[in-house]
């Protein structure tokens, strides 16, 4: 590709010689843009913590904090981004959270569902934790035990941690929730595939999609792969249970049981722990949108009838209300931050069934519509209502702002890129607060994009000596439509420059190596 990725001794010793202001170790670009920044960024900050204690005394605890994360719901999908009842989607819940907080134009995530939630919980890009491919049934790698997740330094602040949803970062135990920091959880192992592969199996002529799967025994006994378990209840320090009944068993059926169980869950956590002498941190992995219908909202207004994934919207709607109501009723939503953001862009492989983007790409891409999704952020009394920022976050960012706003900050390891940016000024100031420039875009372990302020560039093989670089402006152009080299000649050099900052951080602090075939085994055996 003709880009000069590998440093030579000056980039090199400058590396070594600069010392990060932050507390964390930081990717090159962003160690760059907080010195730049540290006056102003340490003002911001003293009154961040004034305005944080201040809340503090009022409910004699730190915030709580909600992340829920859904699933292949692309840009442009909810209402406010211009969907909604208009596309079948119906998401007024959900669009009033966004009018009532912060909703994100530029908000990213990794372009597919278990990459991404590696970086919701590690704060780091899936190629720095040596696991790089989306999990299926049988999978021997997982998290690995060596990453450090929000709930592990949360819970060493105190609070109390609790999953509900799709993990989806192992099957083994040792990748367990409960072994990754969660105090409780309520999982499912896989994605939404599997609980249809039995039904095509035992309805071929029906409309599901997965016609030539041989059914669990015959496939257990060509794979060695067992899908009799479909999730577990876990608990820290006591293992963990399978779901019992149709929430826990692979089905058509099981992700609105698996839903309806879990908000029923999550609503008694909020009551049982809102008066707590102890905050508590709740990591929502929601099934929607899988290719599951909701056969309690198929008939709702506005539901387009032929996309399955529309009812189970609607669904998912009702419950986020759930969830915000119980904080008001309850007395903590001033104390209590909710983060909703989708893991990734839509995937159209059973269309009409799919969520949609009005951008280039989809599901598994690093274009905008793999990675840019919608997000917003709900913290009534804190968070000023009615904001849409241009300021780009990341999914990394929140690990790190659950960090700042927990008080947990000294906590994450110093001995590894920490590549979330901690984004609370940008909540608590508004617009133009945000601390974010530069976003890489990996495809597994190749860096294929990567982001500086409204410049995308897309790496591609040079020729002729001249670099290989397709260049973009995503604000006036965010459907990628329109990218060559030659209008971004101004950019190559300084671009170059970013992006030697960005490799010689891997230099310093290499990615974990991914797991061989063989630990894979070692490691199976002995669980």
């Amino acid at each position: 590709m003709n880009l000069p990725y590998k440093l030579g001794l000056t980039t090199a010793l400058f590396f070594a010689g600069v010392q990060s202001t932050l507390a964390i170790e930081p990717d090159g670009p962003h160690m760059a843009h907080s010195e730049r920044n540290a006056a102003a960024w340490a003002a911001e900050d003293e009154a961040i913590d004034a305005k944080l204690a201040e809340l503090k005394a009022k409910f004699g605890k730190k915030p709580n904090i909600i992340y829920i994360l859904t699933d292949d719901v692309g840009w442009g999908e909810l209402g406010w981004q211009g969907g909604g009842k208009h596309r079948g989607t119906p998401s007024d819940a959900l669009d009033q959270m966004a009018f009532e907080g912060m909703r994100f134009w530029s908000g990213y995530a990794e372009p597919s569902c278990t990459p991404t939630r590696i970086a919701i919980n590690t704060g780091r890009h899936p190629v720095r934790t040596g696991l790089l491919s989306v999990l299926w049934p049988g999978s021997v790698e997982g998290l690995s035990p060596e990453e450090v997740t929000t709930a592990e330094i949360l819970s060493e602040v105190g609070y109390n941690t609790a999953m509900w949803g799709k993990w989806h970062l192992g099957d083994l135990p040792e990748h367990a929730p409960e072994n990754q920091g969660y105090d409780y959880a309520y999982y499912g192992l896989f994605n939404g595939a599997p609980d249809y592969w039995q039904a095509s199996y035992e309805d071929p002529n029906g409309t599901f999609p997965f016609a030539d799967f041989p059914g669990y025994e015959q496939y257990e006994e060509l794979t060695g792969i067992d899908l009799s378990i479909g999730g577990y209840v876990g608990r820290k320090g006591e293992g963990r249970t399978p779901i019992e009944g149709v929430a826990g068993d692979l089905s058509p059926e099981r992700q609105e049981a698996f839903e309806n169980e879990s908000i029923a869950q999550i609503t008694q956590f909020v009551k049982d722990h809102a008066n707590d002498e102890n905050p508590f941190y709740i990591y929502w992995a929601s099934y929607a949108q899988q290719i599951a219908p909701s056969q309690e909202f198929a008939d709702a207004d506005h539901v387009d009838k032929n996309n399955r994934q529309a009812s189970f919207m609607a669904m998912h709607n009702d419950h986020v209300n759930q969830l915000l109501t119980t904080l008001r009723d309850e007395g903590i939503a001033e104390n209590t931050l909710v983060v909703w953001t989708s893991d990734n862009g839509p995937m159209y492989a059973f269309w009409p069934t799919a969520g949609y983007t009005l951008l280039r790409g989809a599901k598994g891409d690093i274009l905008e519509g793999g990675v840019r999704v919608p997000v917003m952020a709900w913290w009534p009394g804190m968070i000023e209502p009615g904001q849409h920022p241009t300021d780009i976050v990341h999914v990394t960012d929140w690990f790190t702002t659950a960090a700042r706003i927990g008080g947990a900050m000294d906590l994450i390891p110093d001995d590894r890129i920490t590549d979330g940016v901690d984004q609370t000024s940008l909540l608590l100031n508004g617009e133009g607060h945000g601390r974010r420039q530069f976003m890489a875009h990996y495809s597994a372990d190749a860096l294929g994009a990567f982001r500086f302020n409204d410049h995308k560039i897309h790496i591609t093989e040079g020729h002729g000596g001249l670099p290989g670089m397709d260049f973009y402006n995503v604000m006036r152009d965010p459907g990628e439509k329109y990218g060559a080299l030659y209008p971004g000649l101004w950019v190559v050099q300084p671009m170059q420059q970013i992006l030697q900052q960005h490799m010689g951080r891997v230099e310093q602090f290499p990615h974990r190596a991914p797991m061989t075939p063989e630990e894979a085994r070692l490691s199976a055996e002995g669980h």
